[in-house]
């Protein structure tokens, strides 16, 4: 479709910029959920649109089951120069940790989202056999609205992982501790502006989008202001595409992305209004995705126990189970996405007003980045 289009030429981008696709021959295996759900579907059309282009490109779509992935790229990828792994940051990790013998492959990988830090790209790198992080993990910022808005080059990559050292650099210009994903984009097809905070953005497509406010907490920066930015501190990123940046944290007032999922806080209330539940806590709760020693991804909720209650491990495991259920019933991108394993939250009990989570008189958040 010609919708499409634009959305091809971020994954051309990607793969024939970054990965040298167009001289190499490519398999690429699909490993976002298939179905109803935009990100297998989009991408299998994006790859197979490159490869009616001329590249040597074949696609695989196992999606998102672990067993089927290794079987593909055990029995496919020697048969190609370079295997190219697509989906979910917290999910591609586990697929690279459940394998083996990946520098034999020359893999590649292709990321979308969520958020993750320098330090996890460095990890995966290394486990997956990569020669260079910048070169070989490329994320992608996109919605089901539009499809894929921008996309990590080596240029933005480079960048990022500078800016990590740098937090007397990274706060100032992003506006917050945390360092957001960066990513270039193309301003003839898809128009950014910010509002406040968050951004909004101009799309041509099936049904065009006139500042389209999706709520990402994010940012803009141009080229050259970003360049010399950077060499005002004494680096050098080296050449790259001359596109504007746009930085996101995504949306952190309104959900939490776990494994791709959006998980919503009406997902997560429900859990705590079941009966067995409701008398024993206040019904506020802090839904967090937080990264462990081994650089995966963890759900952790923490709960406000009503006056006067004691938590117990008993009592977290009976939220927990009520919460995962609800979850399961209501958020089909998170029955779907999520590893089973990786479905039951850490649940974290706090007594009434506990400073860190629910302080009194301030006006609550019930996520956290």
């Amino acid at each position: 479709m010609l919708d499409e289009q634009a959305v091809t030429a971020r994954f051309e981008q990607v793969f024939v910029d970054g990965f040298r696709a167009a001289e190499r021959s490519t398999l690429a295996v699909g490993c976002f959920a298939l179905g109803n759900w935009v990100g297998g579907m989009y991408t299998t059309a994006a790859c197979r649109d490159l490869a009616a282009r001329g590249h040597p490109i074949t696609v695989a779509t196992p999606g998102n089951d672990v067993a089927e992935i290794l079987r593909v790229v055990a029995e496919l990828g020697p048969l190609f120069d370079q295997v190219v792994l697509l989906g979910y940051p917290p999910f591609i990790k586990n697929v690279i940790d459940a394998g083996a013998g990946w520098s034999a492959y020359r893999i590649k990988i292709v990321l979308a989202g969520e958020v993750f830090s320098e330090a996890w790209r460095d990890l995966v790198a290394a486990r997956a056999g990569m020669a260079d992080p910048a070169t070989d993990v490329a994320s992608l910022y996109g919605t089901a609205d539009a499809g894929v808005l921008g996309n990590e080059t080596p240029l933005s990559v480079r960048v990022r992982r500078f800016l990590a050292d740098r937090p007397d650099i990274a706060t100032p210009l992003f506006g917050d501790g945390r360092l957001p994903t960066l990513v270039q984009y193309d301003p003839a097809t898809r128009f950014f502006e910010t509002v406040g905070d968050t951004l909004a953005f101009t799309a041509d497509g099936a049904l065009p989008l006139m500042r389209y406010h999706i709520a990402d907490d994010g940012g803009l920066i141009n080229h050259a202001d970003l360049m010399t930015l950077c060499r005002d501190h004494d680096f050098d990123p080296g050449d790259g595409p001359e596109l504007p940046f746009v930085w996101v944290f995504g949306r952190s007032l309104f959900t939490v992305s776990f494994f791709g999922a959006n998980l919503y806080r009406e997902n997560v209330t429900v859990g705590l209004e079941r009966l067995h539940v409701a008398g024993q806590v206040t019904g506020k709760f802090v839904l967090r995705s937080v990264e462990d020693a081994d650089r995966d991804r963890r759900l952790r909720v923490a709960v406000e126990l009503a006056p006067g209650g004691t938590g117990t491990p008993e009592l977290a495991a009976t939220i927990a189970e009520s919460i995962r259920t609800e979850l399961l019933r209501l958020n089909s991108e998170f029955a779907h996405y999520v590893p089973a394993e990786y479905q039951l939250p850490q649940v974290d009990l706090r007594a009434t007003g506990d400073p860190e989570f629910f302080p009194p008189g301030v006006k609550h958040r019930y996520t956290r980045p």
